[in-house]
């Protein structure tokens, strides 16, 4: 099985069995062993005897007994007994075909694997890395480019260096340490670009991408792993990357990297290489011995082929043939010759291990970079808000034109009801607008938690401070707008009643939001919970249905209502009067057959009914107050001032969720 011998050969083969190779020319690169052993190592990296395997998701309702062997199905290996090294200085790329585990190579070692699913040993100097030290001295770069797209350049860099550098350099050091970042990315002439997005342009794919390098870079970590970092990008922009990389490994730096199909200029750049093909290691070793590798397996590479991009053809040929192979490849030991310092000598004193214990700021410094860098987007993406501005604005005006000086009347006590059932559910509507740029946010959230940038509760708070200003804002244009026109009673005290509970509306609403925007998967969904949601609370708030008629198996749903506690206050504030009358005497024939009736005829029914009732009733008589309204809607259990209390309470208690979903969501590990 030649598979099965290619892998063999991998370990077995040395300088006195390869078979030279005449009609191949190969360019002469620098020998990696050779350069290690001429400089001092500092860190080594060894992983040994790598397996990961998963088991296929079980079926819990099968009608056939072919369905039902499929629960029985063993476990999937997506990494097969893998072992090797990888040295500070070098760069070491993972190649193989989609599917042959270069990802999942890639998370194990950088501890992205829970410890439990995965089977060997990964150390550093010899020593198990825990998992405080591994934040402190590793970095991750997705293959995604997750960043804020209203940021410079330089202020992405430079929030990463407020987030990642510990509080006990100056600003001016950290700003040197961004600069020399940028000159070392290649980045001088794009600093002060915005990083862009589809609306936005800015930075250009290579740029961006290495903005991203930057990003988890700026600590000056010892471990650099990134996956497919040249991906998406054009020949010469995947060469400045890897170029970087390069520089960046050169500077001390473990550098691990994913490559789906490298150009030949950049395997000229790579110092190591590991080919993977179905879970197991067929090569490893650098790129110079590669063609001699190839003879001697009896596959020479022609002449003037990348001999990557051979190789990865002939071993995607041989696992194509479905030739199985499962032969045990021995642990390769370290090349260099030279035993690497202990563990906790060798990362004495680097900037990434300052602040190993946690994180590298206290809270309320996170609070504070975390709502700069929240306002800065914010001021450069005045549309978002003033989109919602405006929609608040054409809504209260439409609805003041509707309900223009409502009287007091049993109609104007229905348009009254309807007005504020509107008026509180569009608070809580408007706060969907935000949802697509939390989803957006909340990926960059995942991508620097993961590594402890800060701390979770700092970016619930953050966010929560950063959003009331604009929630006053919208609050006070809306209330002004409507609340005069509508002609709402209580003057001065009226209006300010009605702007706190349109504030503490809006503060509930963007908070429900805010945590439904972390249980969603995207946008469209995250709308369509939302609307259901809103819609379910109006139905149940006690204006379509008092809460007296509410079926008992529903009735908790009603109190669960963010719109119940808005709309009992307002309410409350508008008919809690009692001197205040809505139907005298004769108006209680309004919009009924004897409306049409004159004066001294209703006058005349008025008197005979009261003889009949055996009270005494004119047409002065008041025969609805505001508290009879109150108690037909069933609102009598909360003030106007304990409805206030729980909305805001509600809000608080959906911030909390926001942050348990925080804690508990994506932990960045495989099971």
């Amino acid at each position: 099985m030649e598979l099965e011998q290619l892998q063999n050969r991998n370990d077995d083969i040395t300088e006195d069995t390869i078979i030279s190779t005449t009609n191949h020319r190969v360019i002469d690169m620098p020998d990696s062993n050779k350069l290690l052993q001429q400089r001092p190592l500092s860190f080594v990296l060894n992983f040994s005897n790598i397996t990961y395997a998963v088991k296929p998701r079980r079926r819990k309702f099968s009608f056939s007994s072919r369905t039902a062997n499929l629960s029985e199905q063993v476990e999937k290996i997506i990494l097969n007994d893998i072992s090797g090294e990888a040295y500070d200085g070098e760069l070491l790329a993972l190649l193989g075909a989609s599917g042959s585990g270069k990802t999942t190579l890639l998370d194990a070692l950088a501890n992205r694997i829970e410890r439990g699913s995965l089977k060997g040993t990964v150390t550093l100097n010899g020593q198990f890395v825990d998992s405080k030290l591994s934040k402190a001295i590793t970095g991750y770069v997705m293959q995604d480019d997750l960043l804020h797209p209203m940021l410079t350049v330089e202020e992405t860099l430079g929030f990463a260096a407020e987030f990642r550098l510990p509080r006990t350099l100056s600003e001016l050091k950290k700003k040197a340490r961004v600069r020399a970042l940028i000159d070392q990315l290649g980045l001088r002439n794009a600093a002060n670009t915005i990083i862009g997005d589809v609306a936005h342009r800015g930075v250009s794919g290579g740029e961006r991408r290495r903005v991203s390098v930057g990003v988890d870079v700026i600590h000056e970590p010892i471990l650099l792993f990134l996956d497919e970092p040249t991906s998406g990008l054009d020949s010469t922009s995947a060469f400045m990357v890897v170029k970087a990389l390069k520089s960046i490994a050169r500077s001390g730096s473990i550098v691990v990297m994913s490559v789906h199909q490298p150009s030949y200029r950049i395997v000229g750049l790579l110092d190591r290489l590991i080919f993977l093909c179905g879970g197991k290691m067929v090569y490893s070793g650098p790129p110079r011995d590669l063609p001699r590798f190839c003879s001697a397996f009896g596959h020479p590479i022609p002449e003037n082929a990348n001999r990557v991009e051979f190789f990865l053809d002939l071993i995607s040929e041989l696992e194509s043939s479905s030739v199985e192979y499962l032969s045990e490849k021995s642990g390769s030991g370290s090349e260099s010759g030279q035993v690497p310092p202990p563990l906790k000598e060798a990362v004495n004193g680097g900037i990434n291990t300052m602040n190993i214990r946690g994180y590298a700021n206290p809270f309320w410094v996170e609070i504070w970079v975390l709502s700069k860098r929240t306002m800065i987007n914010s001021r450069r993406t005045p549309e978002l808000f003033t989109t919602r501005l405006f929609t608040l604005l054409v809504t209260g005006l439409i609805l003041a034109t509707i309900y223009w000086r409502l009287d007091n009347s049993a109609k104007g006590i229905q348009e009254r009801m309807s007005f504020f059932a509107f008026a509180v559910s569009t608070a809580f509507l408007s706060s969907c607008q935000s949802l697509p740029l939390l989803l957006q946010e909340r990926h960059i959230f995942t991508r620097e938690t993961a590594y402890n940038s800060y701390r979770r509760s700092s970016y619930a708070l953050s966010h929560a401070i950063t959003t009331l200003p604009l929630l006053f804002v919208l609050s006070l244009a809306f209330s002004i707008v409507t609340f005069w026109s509508v002609g709402l009673a209580g003057g001065l005290s009226g209006f300010l009643f009605y702007f706190l509970i349109l504030f503490g509306s809006f503060w509930a609403g963007d908070s429900l939001v805010v945590f439904l925007s972390g249980l969603v998967p995207d946008v469209l969904i995250g709308y369509t919970v939302v609307v259901a949601v809103s819609a379910y609370f109006l139905l149940l708030s006690g204006f379509f249905i008092t809460r007296n008629r509410i079926p008992y198996y529903w009735i908790w749903f009603h109190y669960l209502s963010l719109i119940k506690y808005p709309y009992e206050a307002v309410m409350r504030s508008e008919f809690e009067d009692p001197a205040r009358c809505f139907m005298k005497g004769v108006e209680i024939f309004e919009e009924t057959p004897f409306s049409a009736a004159s004066a001294a005829a209703k006058t005349g029914m008025l008197g005979n009914m009261s003889v009949a009732a055996g009270v005494n009733v004119t047409s002065s008589t008041c025969l609805t107050t505001g508290l009879d309204v109150l108690k037909q809607q069933g609102i009598t259990e909360l003030s106007k001032w304990q409805c206030l209390v729980v909305l805001v309470a509600w809000g608080f208690f959906y911030g909390i969720l926001f942050y348990v979903t925080l804690v508990l969501g994506r932990k960045n590990k495989r099971k």
